[in-house]
């Protein structure tokens, strides 16, 4: 019997890839499998994901012919997971010793659907401790209730999928895949699900992942077009929320998370190439102009003069003709 299978994607990251190996052996357990997917990598990658299905107790190693982004690569570990429960690791990343083991007794004490724990951010030789914004630890709770309040950071503001447990009903349930495809943002969609329609969740304060900031190859770094993904994200966010029963409370966080995100990228737009700036610029407009507008002029008058300023102008832009999320 499988108790823990563990999704890790890969994508040409063969400078890293060791560091993230080693670190699974060190969270090795014989009941625990490590589902290696290369997403149709371009480097040395497969090589070394190869080598560690011989290596690496408990490695199932699957390759894709074609390169179909984060999100379509970890559904593809979640249909191949054989454990009662799962977790993801990406890449680049890598683990404390004995991590894995402490995760998993965690939530079967607990015996709810998903946990979600703290984190090491690690940017070059800095380390800095990022924390679930969940005050209350160790207790099991309703997922809808740490969606609110809509004017502050909650549990659906901190997406990674990799700072958590997830039980196999959610699986069942339909609840833990992702939206194949997205090639960033992928998280949001996928953590809104969870805490609308799972049933029980807890946050430990637990610390053992350690997450790679500053990676050239990931596409938080890189400004092309793929980066723009975040809009058919937060689309679906917003268009689920709202046929959700509590449409009314949930849609204003929503609306203001997915401003916020706008805001972020229209004002870090220099990173972006020229044509994908100007995309940027159109199809923002675009999306707020599908948002429900009484709360889009609530978000906006509950944002900062600057923030608000800046999406008021991006709104008043004249549509685009066939500008699409």
């Amino acid at each position: 019997m499988v108790k823990l299978s563990v999704i890790v994607p890969f994508y040409n990251v063969q400078q890293y890839a060791p560091d993230t190996l080693k670190s699974l052996r060190a969270n090795a357990r014989e009941d625990f499998e490590f589902i290696l997917v290369d997403d149709c990598s371009r480097d040395e990658t497969p090589d070394i994901l190869a080598r560690a299905e011989r290596e690496l107790p408990g490695a199932v190693y699957v390759r894709h012919e074609k390169n179909g982004g984060l999100a379509t690569a970890r559904n593809t570990g979640i249909d191949k997971a054989r454990g009662d429960y799962l977790t993801f690791l990406d890449g680049d990343d890598w683990l404390a010793p004995g991590y894995y083991p402490q995760l998993l007794a965690a939530i079967e004490e607990l015996d709810c659907d998903f946990i979600r724990t703290d984190h090491v951010q690690s940017t070059a030789r800095a380390r800095t401790i990022q924390r679930v914004p969940q005050g209350r630890r160790g207790v099991v709770m309703n997922p809808r209730d740490a969606i609110l309040p809509a004017d502050r950071s909650t549990s659906v503001d901190y997406a990674y999928a990799w700072a958590g447990i997830y039980h196999r009903r959610l699986v069942d349930r339909g609840l833990l895949h992702f939206t194949d495809g997205l090639r960033t943002a992928e998280d949001r969609p996928w953590i809104w699900k969870l805490h609308r329609e799972a049933e029980s969740f807890a946050t430990v304060g637990l610390l053992g992942v350690f997450y790679r900031r500053g990676v050239a190859s990931s596409l938080t770094q890189i400004g092309d077009v793929r980066q723009l993904d975040f809009i058919r994200a937060f689309d679906q966010v917003v268009a689920e929320t709202a046929k959700d029963r509590d449409a009314d409370k949930l849609l204003p966080k929503a609306v203001r998370t997915y401003c916020a995100i706008i805001s972020h990228h229209l004002g870090s737009i220099e990173r972006f190439e020229p044509a994908v700036a100007r995309k940027l610029k159109s199809m923002s407009a675009a999306a707020l102009r599908r948002m429900p507008q009484d709360v889009l002029d609530e978000a906006l008058d509950s944002m900062d003069i600057q923030r608000a300023s800046r999406l008021r102008r991006l709104r008043r832009r004249p549509a685009s003709s066939g500008v699409a999320a």
